[in-house]
């Protein structure tokens, strides 16, 4: 449960986790809200899907800002220029999954699913350091007081007991 605790409060991991969560959420509704729409109101599903995509997006950047990168006191953008920059994010992603998804496969000799899950999980890792570096990143100011903070924490924690030795049969430190 320590260790748990120690990545939710790393300031790398943290939010990466938080990101998982995040995306797996929103993919469940973007997943359920067209068929939602469809069967229960009637709508058609071509009318859903982008209902549905406009809900997904706004969640996404909304549990981005909120749940993922909570951590942050103040952030260095406004919420307008956060969401021009997410924006421009969301469009390039889209684009470049589906392209490498389409050229790959011939090039590296591998089939298309098992391209499309690398890709897909490579742009995720991608999208999740640019919004950390470029889109919900904090101020100057909040970045010296966490690393203030994480100076504190690691003095409330004590002195590191010293490392032992490795001496080996001979009696010869390694």
């Amino acid at each position: 449960m320590r260790q748990l605790r120690a990545l939710l409060a790393h300031d790398l991991t943290g939010p990466l986790i938080r990101y998982g969560i995040s995306g797996g959420f929103v993919g469940l509704v973007y997943l359920s809200l067209p068929l939602l729409l469809h069967d229960v109101v009637g709508l058609p599903l071509e009318g859903a899907i982008p209902i549905a995509y406009a809900v997904a997006i706004t969640l996404q950047f909304n549990l981005q800002r909120h749940f993922v990168f909570r951590h942050l006191d103040e952030f260095e953008l406004t919420t307008r220029q956060q969401i021009a920059r997410y924006g421009v994010l969301a469009g390039v992603q889209y684009p470049t999954t589906a392209i490498a998804t389409a050229v790959l496969p011939g090039v590296l000799h591998i089939s298309s699913d098992a391209t499309y899950l690398i890709v897909a999980a490579s742009v995720a890792v991608i999208v999740f350091l640019v919004l950390r570096s470029h889109v919900f990143h904090p101020t100057i100011e909040e970045e010296l007081r966490m690393e203030s903070q994480a100076e504190h924490d690691a003095s409330l924690a004590g002195p590191r007991a010293p490392e032992r030795e490795l001496t080996g049969a001979d009696g010869v430190r390694s």
